[in-house]
């Protein structure tokens, strides 16, 4: 793999550690006849946000497959839709670590133009092996997503 493949387009936040900003830009295929996006691509927008987390925090998902044969799956997703986004509007993805478990991840994302909420999401990811079993963590995947996770404290 070379450095661009490498290399995430997103971004945590200089001024919040802990949150991490990826740019969507919404495309004809992202939306209904009425130019307004699909409401099932605003998943789509959120797993491509946090793939580029995961990559920016030390966890990626080719490298932790690879390296362990664990891999991250959607266990559960919970979302808000606020307000519709329309085609060529310039999204951000904000994702926020809220939970590390054992064997799990949790975060929001937030799917904003111009810095105003249009989805809400809550995810909660489930690491398993390749035979679909839960497993837990690898100490080093643990800690690379503990430094980004964000207490309510």
């Amino acid at each position: 793999m070379n450095s661009m493949q490498a290399r995430s387009l997103g971004r945590i936040e200089p001024s919040r550690a802990r949150l991490h900003r990826f740019p969507i830009r919404v495309y004809y295929e992202d939306t209904d006849a009425g130019g307004v996006v699909y409401y099932a691509n605003y998943l789509r927008f959120a797993e491509r946000a946090r793939t580029e987390f995961m990559r920016d925090a030390g966890a990626d998902h080719a490298g932790m497959l690879r390296d362990t044969g664990l891999s991250f799956f959607v266990r559960r997703c919970e979302a808000d839709y606020l307000k519709p986004a329309r085609l060529d509007d310039l999204l951000q993805v904000e994702t926020l670590v809220i939970h590390v478990g054992g064997a799990s991840l949790e975060a929001l994302q937030t799917v904003k133009r111009n810095g105003e909420d249009l989805v809400r999401l809550k995810v909660k990811l489930a690491c398993l092996n390749q035979a679909g079993r839960p497993a837990r963590l690898p100490d080093r995947i643990q800690a690379a997503l503990q430094k980004y996770f964000q207490s309510d404290s």
